[in-house]
């Protein structure tokens, strides 16, 4: 069977694939801070020939429009998204990556070979022909977004995810972002250098880039008038943006722009929004995409192919701060992680009863992380230890985990995401 030709049209003007030019765009709008991240991946880059650099931050942490911001900054920078509708498969990585690669690079190629997704070994000599060719202060960059979402069984156990290769040529990288998980269970065998990032180890920075994130829709929009009306720049979605409905929003409700951002004592409803959003960005986004605009009543935000539908949210909030009132956007995306925590075919006794004590628990539960890793949960459901520990190893990406003395505390990896579980009514199968 003989591999599709290369379509000479797949890449649009900044080298980006058509296909994900628009979850680029979208995820890289309304940007802000991130310089640490930043920081650390240029330094990595400055100081290895080759190597992986790995972002890992829970659901929500702003892992993807990172990747977005930097691949928009570098257009000569492969982006690959496996968070998209049938792109999780290592054979769809293998073909896409290695025409990106073919067309960018004109490289002469009118087909792939008919076995190139059976392996690395086409992807890896492509890579090899490219390293030579590149100039000294040339660098291929291949960024990979949503690692986590790759389905393992479309290649053989024991294989390296996506079959990335395990050794790489000079002046190669790879830039990948997942959700928390094992390093014994990465999926990745790697001999070059490499370097992980956990966003959750700079809470600080965090918070900052929550609070400018904010601060970003308060200020006024840029305009410029032409004839007779004023043209204010696109934001999220159509319409004057969320900036312009956040201020007349807090106007409407006597909220003080800055107490609003910063100062919780001072604000009308009992906590402020930075430490509500708890870090979470995509917790934030809905919310303010949630908030009513007074000043365009037709506001509406598109769905997106392979992303979580935002449906329009207007008068969402009518009143300060309905919490328990989730924006429909934040309650399928958190569908969403309980289809994967729980899939439908698959819930057992123990994850219905381990699910039940964490929605339970207000502050994280502590475990022996030496000798009974899991004792003080199975004590409470009266279940075998291991049974809990393996149930916790497969939700890792949607816990938190702190480490106190010997024993380590476990916690959903948002508070409003645990809430959201409790009125689900589980029961026990």
């Amino acid at each position: 069977m003989n591999s599709p030709p290369i379509p000479p049209t797949a890449i649009n003007s900044r080298g980006h694939p058509t296909e994900f030019e628009e979850i680029i765009q979208e995820k890289s709008q309304n940007f802000v801070g991130r310089e640490f991240v930043f920081t650390a991946i240029n330094n990595f880059l400055h100081r290895h020939n080759q190597g992986y650099f790995t972002i890992i931050g829970a659901p929500g942490s702003g892992k993807s429009a990172i990747l977005a911001k930097y691949v928009t900054n570098n257009p000569q920078v492969i982006y690959y998204n496996a968070e998209l509708e049938g792109q999780n498969r290592a054979d769809e990585f293998l073909i896409n990556i290695c025409t990106q690669l073919i067309n960018q690079y004109s490289l002469h190629y009118t087909s792939l070979p008919d076995n190139a997704t059976e392996g690395s070994w086409f992807f890896s000599s492509l890579l090899q022909q490219i390293s030579d060719e590149l100039e000294p202060d040339q660098k291929l960059i291949i960024t990979i977004d949503g690692l986590n979402c790759i389905d393992r069984n479309s290649q053989p156990p024991g294989t390296n995810l996506f079959y990335l290769p395990r050794y790489l040529p000079d002046k190669v990288y790879f830039l990948l972002t997942r959700r928390p998980f094992l390093r014994e269970k990465s999926g990745l065998l790697i001999e070059m250098p490499s370097q992980s990032l956990d966003l959750a180890d700079y809470p600080e920075q965090n918070r900052q880039d929550i609070q400018a994130y904010i601060q970003n829709y308060l200020t006024p929009l840029p305009y410029e008038v032409r004839g007779e009306q004023d043209y204010s720049p696109p934001l999220v979605g159509e319409g004057l943006g969320e900036r312009s409905n956040l201020k007349s929003w807090l106007s409407n409700h006597q909220i003080n722009e800055q107490e609003f951002c910063v100062d919780a004592k001072q604000l009308a409803v009992r906590h402020h929004l930075t430490t509500l959003s708890e870090n979470n960005f995509m917790y934030l986004n809905q919310v303010i995409s949630a908030i009513p605009s007074l000043r365009d009543a037709t506001r509406s935000l598109l769905p997106r192919r392979g992303t979580v539908s935002f449906a329009n949210a207007e008068n969402f909030y009518p009143q300060p701060f309905w919490y328990n009132q989730l924006p429909p956007g934040l309650e399928a995306y958190y569908q969403q992680h309980l289809h994967k925590m729980i899939p439908p075919e698959q819930g057992t006794k123990y994850s219905i009863d381990v699910l039940n004590v964490l929605i339970q628990q207000q502050k994280a539960i502590s475990v022996d992380a030496l000798a009974q890793p899991a004792a003080g949960i199975a004590q409470i459901i009266d279940t075998d230890e291991y049974e809990v520990e393996e149930v916790l190893e497969n939700w890792l990406e949607f816990l938190q985990q702190q480490r106190i003395a010997s024993e380590t505390h476990y916690s959903l990896y948002h508070s409003n995401f645990r809430d959201w579980l409790g009125r689900q009514a589980f029961k026990t199968l």
